[in-house]
């Protein structure tokens, strides 16, 4: 992959897990237009991106949704309604996962509820000869990363299917970007940067009850892993990308609640340094608040000795240095819908194929780790290491109480 003659498609097709998937299916198996090719497929999760996701699964042809699971009934009918779904099988409740993995009947499984249930619900799938479709992160702690690895190597050794659902990594721009900066074309890295800044999130249902506190799951430390983990990771993924998923020796920073303090109990500001080997420092930074027409977005920038690769989720990926050196990219305007599509398309493919590499798991588990540091970091007002973190054995828990199960 790093030889000059490499060609697009080539690299495309090595290095591309949800590409590679697009551009190796016929039309007829990407539409799933036979009938041994469709997957029965129980969706996990129905509020507002559960039910877009479910949509895209019904529009990609190859999958039959047979069930769907949330803890509230109104957004089950909600995704009844709006999916157009008729005579398949619904359940609610805290155990809605396991109730439908136990019930059968399926070939896959679409996690999309808060991450705290994810290694739960993904350890039960895969137990019971189910393919997953994961969404991120993965966790929302340490023991919660090391179960999803687990779970992916169980699922490995089983011949099933495992992918985690991050849409840069599906992206044509970032794809060659990083391959070029991987290559060695750009030189070594100096120092990054990394940052999520964004306004706030709606509250969802008036704090105060045990539903509420599930409804407005992204503001709960515990459920979501805070901002850091649960929205940050999409940028602290393209950095440990970057890195070539190697893990940072030690995090430093700080972070705060100052601005948004109406709903749960999650931090709205992180201010952080990673340090890589070779004295590689990255520094990150997020928001989760009104910024007053101040400039956001999801953002990484990697300064070399030859170059700066510069990415944004959503706008321009490209490379600047040298004429030979330099890359436009491209706009990335889609990368949300499209880098999700392609990996539906992707997971679809590799089940008919029983390619079970699973090779989304690690770098995933990889961020949701780096993510981890960070808060744990900041929250802590120390320095963490690599090795310290991976042998903790803390456990977030989640205030569940006066929910039925």
């Amino acid at each position: 992959m790093n030889t000059p003659d490499v060609t697009r498609r080539q690299f495309i097709a090595q290095a591309g897990v949800g590409l590679a998937a697009a551009s190796a299916l016929s039309r007829a198996t990407a539409q799933g237009s036979t009938a041994n090719s469709r997957l029965r497929l129980g969706v996990v999760g129905c509020g507002s991106r559960g039910q877009w996701i479910t949509d895209l699964f019904k529009l990609h042809g190859g999958y039959d949704i047979v069930a769907i699971a949330d803890y509230f009934q109104t957004r089950i009918d909600a995704s009844l309604t709006k999916n157009k779904l008729t005579g398949i099988r619904s359940y609610t409740g805290l155990q809605c996962a396991q109730k439908m993995i136990a019930a059968g009947g399926l070939d896959a499984i679409a996690i999309i509820s808060p991450p705290y249930f994810h290694p739960e619900q993904a350890q039960a799938a895969v137990a019971a000869g189910l393919h997953v479709y994961l969404a991120k992160p993965v966790a929302v702690d340490v023991p919660g990363c090391h179960s999803i690895a687990e779970s992916g190597q169980t699922a490995r050794r089983k011949g099933q299917v495992f992918l985690v659902d991050f849409q840069t990594r599906a992206n044509e721009f970032y794809i060659e970007a990083l391959r070029r900066l991987h290559s060695g074309a750009l030189g070594d890295i100096c120092f990054a940067e990394a940052a999520y800044h964004a306004e706030r999130l709606p509250i969802k249902s008036p704090p105060g009850s045990p539903e509420a506190r599930l409804h407005n799951w992204v503001f709960d430390q515990a459920l979501s892993g805070d901002i850091i983990v649960e929205q940050n990771i999409h940028t602290l993924d393209v950095m440990s990308w970057t890195m070539k998923d190697t893990p940072p020796v030690r995090c430093t920073g700080t972070g705060g609640r100052r601005v948004r303090i109406d709903v749960g109990n999650a931090w709205d500001h992180y201010a952080l340094t990673y340090e890589y080997a070779n004295q590689v420092g990255v520094t990150f930074s997020s928001r989760q608040f009104d910024s007053h027409g101040e400039p956001g977005g999801i953002t990484n920038r990697v300064f070399t000795t030859k170059g700066v690769l510069s990415t944004k989720y959503g706008g321009q990926v490209m490379i600047r240095g040298a004429a030979d050196l330099f890359y436009r990219g491209g706009m990335t305007g889609a990368i949300y819908k499209e880098g999700v599509i392609t990996n539906i398309t992707a997971f679809h493919d590799q089940v008919l194929r029983k390619a079970a590499a699973n090779v989304t798991v690690e770098p995933s588990v990889t961020s949701t780790l780096v993510a981890i540091m960070g808060r744990t970091a900041a929250q802590e007002k120390r320095t963490v290491t690599w090795t310290e973190l991976v042998a903790s054995k803390t456990k977030l828990q989640a205030d569940l109480s006066g929910l039925q199960a």
